[in-house]
This record gives C-alpha cells, sequence and structure tokens, in this order.
C-alpha cells in the first residue's frame, strides 16, 4: 500500500518538501484569515482571497486573476481544512517522488488554476444575474492528485498493488457521491480538477515515456 506513510516528522519534511511546504500555507493562511475575521464570513473570505465569479461583471472570476491561485490556499472551516490536509499529507507524497518535487509543484498548482477556470467558465456561460459564485479549498489539486493516480491504476496497472488500486477507486467513488449530496461542496471544481490531474499527467507520462525510449 503506496498510502500509507511511516517516515518521522523530519524524514516527511525531508522526503516530501514540496507536499510540507503545501500543508504549511494552507495551515499558516487558516489561521491569518480566522484571526482577522469570521471565516464563515462570505465578505471576509471574498476580502481573503476567495475565487468569486459574478454576473454581468465578473461572469468567468477572471477579474481580479489572483483570487485562482489564492484559493487554492484558503478553507472556510476547521472541517474543510482538516480533511484536505490529511487528503494532502496522505495521498500527494508518492504522487511527489514519483514526479520529482519541481514538476509536482507545477502540477499541483495547475490543477488547483483548472479546476477554478472550469468553476468559473460553467458558471459564466450558466449562471444568474442573482448568484454569486465563491470557492475556497485545496480541493481542486487534491483531485488533480486522485485524478493522476487513476491514470495510474488505469494505464500503469503494475505501478500499482491492488490495495492502492482499490483505494484509489474508493477515494473517488466516495468524493463523487459527497460532491453530489453536499450542496457545499463544488462538485465542478472536483470533476475539473480531477479531469485536469488524469489529463495532465497522461501527457507527463507519455513525455517521460519518450525520453527513456530516447536513451
Amino acid at each position: 500500500m503506496i498510502f500509507l506513510r511511516y517516515e518521522s516528522f523530519r524524514g516527511y519534511l525531508r522526503a516530501y518538501p514540496v507536499t510540507s511546504a503545501i500543508i504549511a500555507l494552507n495551515l499558516i493562511y487558516f489561521i491569518a484569515i480566522a484571526v482577522t475575521g469570521d471565516i464563515n464570513d462570505n465578505y471576509h473570505l471574498m476580502k481573503s482571497g476567495a475565487f468569486v465569479s459574478y454576473m454581468p461583471d465578473n461572469p468567468y472570476g477572471l477579474k481580479e486573476p489572483w483570487r485562482i491561485i489564492t484559493s487554492m490556499f484558503m478553507h472556510s472551516s476547521f472541517q474543510h481544512i482538516f480533511f484536505n490536509m490529511f487528503s494532502i499529507l496522505v495521498f500527494a507524497p508518492p504522487l511527489e517522488r514519483l514526479l520529482k518535487p519541481v514538476k509536482y509543484a507545477v502540477f499541483y498548482l495547475l490543477c488547483g488554476i483548472i479546476s477554478n477556470f472550469f468553476t468559473g467558465a460553467v458558471h459564466g456561460l450558466y449562471g444568474d444575474d442573482q448568484t454569486i459564485y465563491l470557492s475556497t479549498g485545496a480541493s481542486g489539486a487534491i483531485y488533480g492528485v486522485f485524478g493522476a493516480f487513476l491514470y495510474i491504476a488505469i494505464f500503469r496497472k503494475a505501478w500499482l498493488d491492488q490495495s492502492s488500486r482499490k483505494t484509489v477507486y474508493t477515494i473517488l467513488g466516495f468524493g463523487l457521491v459527497f460532491s453530489v449530496i453536499v450542496p457545499s461542496v463544488s462538485l465542478l471544481g472536483h470533476v475539473g480538477g480531477g479531469v485536469a490531474g488524469f489529463l495532465l499527467y497522461g501527457l507527463l507520462d507519455r513525455a517521460m515515456t519518450k525520453r527513456r525510449r530516447m536513451y
């Protein structure tokens, strides 16, 4: 099972520097938002960097593009950040080891960015003038990690043991059901991030395979 963690705290930091930095940034941002206002107040979240889109002035959420990135590192409740950080802590390390830190960092950021672009685009095309879409959290990027493992489970089965493959399918299945039945969860963000991770990792896998053949 590749998702079980046996490292000590220091060993984890040394082995997975990008994952450790992502967790630290999320925790620091959460504490900063919590001590400066009410994390349940949407206006406070908007001021703090949440991703927002609204009709007719900002239908795609691109009026303040920096929010696409800042929203990936902020959370609106203790439960929200706990489950997301647990997911990163457990599931991200094998992917960082596989891709190496720099490539993994780019992959993680791209999945989160594409997730926000996707939700903003759908809201811009199908939203109404009465709705303000507000989004926070690392879920889009996390589902990108899940999407990468789904690609591996399907096309690179030998890389994962049976327990790890079952874990990938179970997590994605549960996540999809949870995203559908819980109104406050961004189904579009999860789907966008998951598809982005699946496709991006597929491109990386093909590039790495081609490079190995050249040598």
